[in-house]
């Protein structure tokens, strides 16, 4: 014999069962054809098309929603709706689930029965303790029973099928939780959109302070050749007074050897009077040597100011242009 569903689902997980076909939007067991999501959560296919169609999309067109259980993001094809794969596995559960006997024990019950006893669980009237509660009061909007509406309180107002209502109310509320989902995808969105936004600001700023510390490096390096150039100006002066006055030392130190020696000479002839005075005089003989002047020294001449340059460099900054914020760096030259 070919094995029922009741072999695999006895009686105790038939409610189990019942709870994992029902679908999560219009909230009753599915109706076929039934669609796998790539999140492997089920919908019935009109359902799925409802909550896209509240998203804008068409029945034949291509776009995306999300999985109402898990929030997955579904890609739709150029198909829409009917490009999503049919689970054929679940259809053929809810056939045999509605074909199967309720009880595991194979005593004959079938689904009538069942049907039977769900109904005889129905709520009762607390007024009239025998009636089923059957309609619903629009005035008071409260279920009540048909001897309420009849000989008790609700005689006078405007009462309806709960059946009708019930249906009426899932519909809202199937739709309501379809517009919902269509507003959360929207504001996720917006998230996303944001999120988006921060990445491109984090890049954007990333560029700019290169930019920037790409053009003050252009500035340094032009401050120091100004700085070597001006050094070596300085330095080249020093060179010079430096030989000139090593040359003028050398000069003294010579005349001063020769008059040492003139000296020398003058103590050994110092018996012969006449020549004596002749050398003496010779010796004092110095003006002819060139001599330094007062100041020579002094390199004060060159004296650099940077207060306007300061000025200048402590005003470097961003300048808002037409569209964006650009950096503009005039440079100095000293």
């Amino acid at each position: 014999l070919t094995p029922t569903l009741g072999h695999f689902f006895p009686h105790p997980n038939m409610d189990y069962l019942e709870k994992q076909l029902i679908c999560p939007i219009c909230l009753e067991i599915f109706t076929k054809p039934v669609v796998i999501l790539p999140c492997q959560h089920n919908l019935c296919r009109k359902c799925a098309n409802d909550i896209f169609q509240v998203q804008g999309g068409t029945v034949t067109s291509g776009g995306r929603f999300r999985c109402p259980s898990c929030r997955h993001e579904v890609v739709l094809d150029r198909h829409g709706v009917y490009g999503l794969q049919r689970n054929l596995l679940v259809e053929n559960i809810i056939d045999m689930y509605k074909q199967e006997p309720s009880a595991g024990n194979g005593d004959g019950s079938n689904l009538a029965e069942e049907n039977l006893k769900r109904k005889a669980d129905q709520p009762l009237c607390e007024v009239h303790q025998d009636e089923k509660i059957n309609i619903y009061c629009l005035t008071c909007a409260v279920p009540t029973c048909s001897m309420c509406k009849v000989f008790g309180s609700h005689k006078d107002c405007e009462v309806a099928p709960i059946k009708s209502v019930y249906q009426l109310q899932k519909t809202e509320l199937t739709d309501g939780i379809a517009m919902m989902v269509g507003n959360n995808n929207r504001i996720q969105g917006i998230i996303s959109q944001l999120e988006e936004t921060c990445r491109a600001i984090e890049v954007n700023s990333r560029k700019q302070k290169s930019q920037v510390c790409e053009k003050f490096d252009h500035l340094y390096t032009i401050l120091e050749e100004r700085k070597q150039e001006m050094s070596g100006r300085v330095t080249a002066e020093k060179e010079e007074k430096f030989g000139y006055i090593r040359g003028l030392k050398r000069k003294y130190e010579d005349h001063l050897e020769c008059m040492t020696k003139i000296v020398e000479s003058g103590i050994q002839t110092m018996q012969e009077p006449e020549m004596a005075v002749f050398l003496i005089g010779e010796a004092s003989n110095t003006s002819q040597l060139e001599k330094v002047e007062c100041g020579y020294e002094n390199m004060d001449h060159y004296t650099v100011n940077f207060k306007k340059e300061g000025k200048a460099l402590n005003a470097i900054d961003f300048v808002r242009g037409t569209s964006q914020i650009v950096c503009s760096i005039d440079y100095v030259y000293i």
